[in-house]
């Protein structure tokens, strides 16, 4: 019976040799449609979730609270008393470099600078989702 072990142990391990050609793998025909990461609004609110922007937002359309940064129902209002620009690019500014314009009543520096942690398509993402009224 030990005789046996290594004998089929060795016909074991050969059974799973082939021939010596190279094999690839061939592409696969997909019917229909790949799946598409969201962007826009969608992808804007998930960021701002999991950002966790609404634990220092206020903001309605995202069901969030926060009362340590500015009131973002009101963004377009501070973007006027900002006076830098649309409310997309107060608002990107804003995201990018959180101490560019401060709304009063608020302090500097208490905002994360997302410029070069967010990717630009993320960026443009939380904007269209803060500024687009549903």
């Amino acid at each position: 019976m030990r005789r046996l072990l290594p004998i089929g142990l060795l016909a074991f391990a050969l059974a799973g040799c082939g021939k010596t050609e190279v094999v690839q793998p061939l592409p696969e025909t997909v019917v229909g449609t790949v799946a598409q990461a969201p962007t826009g609004t969608a992808a804007g609110k998930a960021l701002f979730a999991s950002n966790g922007c609404g634990g220092c937002h206020t903001y309605k359309p995202a069901g969030s609270n926060g009362k340590v940064g500015p009131d973002l129902d009101n963004l377009a209002a501070d973007a006027k008393k900002a006076n830098a620009g649309t409310e997309q690019e107060y608002t990107k500014t804003s995201i990018e470099d959180p101490g560019e314009y401060v709304v009063p009543g608020y302090p500097n520096g208490v905002m994360p600078t997302y410029g070069g942690k967010l990717t630009d398509q993320q960026i443009n993402d939380l904007v269209s989702f803060l500024t687009t009224k549903s």
